[in-house]
């Protein structure tokens, strides 16, 4: 006769590993949530006008009521820079996740050599380099006294190198959004061919045997299987630029401006009162990216349904 434990035992048992594994996670959890969570308190209490280093301490609304609604100079750059965060944020997260799709899935081989290709190890170059770094690199070979523009002065397709396209800072924002296409198209690549790897190679094996064409394999089989880990990927690049400073200094203009640039410059502005409007800037912010991330999980979990 075998002997079998009882149902409970298997659950007990893998609620001990998730304890255990909770307890041995709590040090830097405890840590990393202690220093965030006093950050966001901090951060919230500015916004509504605690400043200790002007002694004042009345909670208000009126950083937010400047910023949202006026009249002020806050209000009057908000709402651009809200628009103008949005367009280069949504922009470069489509292109790129546009790019990266195009990358793996298209390049006319089957799913599983596409995964287990040798190539993909030069998308770690891209990664290797800072965003500022690559942004600067950007500057000098598309501005208009940049190299390219140098390059076709002198073979005669410019008269002078102001002629040029202005590709940075330019008021579309099409250098930041060049700057972050380049950088994040490796990122969500990576994370598909990942994805592809821990999946078994009978799915496509089966559709290929029950004569799917290959355009079929890749709307009906492996789309589905890369949509969630692209989605996410996409979300967290959108929080990223939507929330980037180094790049849009470098390679934007005076207005529109990106949002972390107009707030980082109310926070850091010589009048002290300032820093409530820059901090509500930052909360709202934070608001939208959570708006946006919840959007993107209410649809993903509809999708599934």
């Amino acid at each position: 006769m075998i002997a079998t434990s009882p149902p409970g035992h298997s659950m007990n048992k893998a609620t001990r590993e998730r304890i255990k594994i909770l307890l041995m996670l709590a040090p830097a959890l405890g840590l990393i949530v202690a220093l965030f969570g006093a950050s966001v308190v901090y951060g919230v209490l500015q916004s509504f006008g605690y400043l200790t280093l002007i002694d004042q301490q009345t909670l208000s609304l009126a950083a937010y009521r400047n910023v949202l609604i006026g009249p002020s100079v806050a209000a009057s750059e908000f709402w651009p820079a809200l628009g103008f965060s949005l367009w280069v944020s949504g922009a470069a997260t489509f292109l790129a996740a546009l790019g990266a799709l195009l990358l793996v899935l298209l390049p006319g081989q089957r799913q599983r050599d596409v995964s287990k290709n040798n190539s993909a190890s030069s998308l770690y170059l891209s990664l290797a380099f800072p965003h500022l770094v690559w942004a600067i690199g950007l500057s000098l070979l598309l501005a208009q006294s940049g190299l390219l523009a140098r390059v076709a002065t002198a073979f005669g397709l410019i008269t002078a190198p102001a002629d040029f396209p202005v590709l940075v800072r330019d008021r579309f924002g099409i250098g930041i959004i060049l700057d972050y296409v380049t950088k994040e198209i490796p990122f969500l690549a990576l994370i598909m061919l990942a994805i592809l790897r821990s999946q078994p190679e009978g799915y496509d094996l089966v559709a290929e045997n029950l004569g799917a064409t290959r355009w079929q394999r890749l709307r009906y089989v492996t789309l589905p299987l890369v949509m969630p880990g692209l989605v996410a990927g996409s979300l967290l690049v959108f929080a990223f630029v939507f929330g980037a400073y180094e790049v849009p200094a470098l390679l934007g203009v005076r207005f529109p401006r990106m949002l972390a640039v107009l707030s980082l410059e109310f926070f850091l502005n010589s009048d002290l009162r300032s820093r409530a409007e820059g901090m509500a800037i930052s909360i709202i912010m934070a608001l939208i990216v959570l708006l946006i991330a919840g959007i993107a999980r209410y649809i993903s979990v509809k999708r599934v349904a």
